[in-house]
């Protein structure tokens, strides 16, 4: 398990992300959604992240830039994630599904990502 943490661009804007190898899930701040597409859930979803239980009613569709690399995926839409070692507060976590449909790697000792293996094409079978 491990996480880095860098800025990814969403529609224009920069966000703080945590890349984090221990959460299957992706997750964005409430207050970062604005102007987005969000779609909501039937059924109320219960989890626990940022050291408290969230309800989710709603997930968001994300196309973000990473390194300058086309990442789609959806985030499910959270009030509060909390901050970062530096106070830093967290408005995007990538989860470990989206990770690897995108061949997005931790590189923990550099401290940083490795996309060398983000995919030119999806084969599928």
């Amino acid at each position: 398990m491990g996480r880095i943490r860098e800025n990814i661009t969403i529609d224009g804007r920069n966000f703080w992300t945590l890349f984090d190898s221990g959460s299957r899930n992706n997750y964005i701040i409430e207050s970062t959604v604005g102007g987005l597409p969000t779609f909501s859930y039937k059924v109320l979803q219960k989890v626990h992240i940022g050291g408290k239980q969230h309800k989710i009613s709603q997930d968001c569709r994300i196309d973000c830039k990473i390194q300058g690399k086309e990442v789609v995926g959806l985030a499910r839409v959270i009030d509060h994630m909390g901050n970062d070692e530096e106070g830093k507060e967290i408005e995007v976590l990538i989860g470990a599904l989206t990770m690897q449909e995108w061949g997005i790697r931790l590189d923990i000792p550099a401290e940083k990502l490795d996309l060398s293996l983000y995919p030119k094409e999806f084969l599928e079978f």
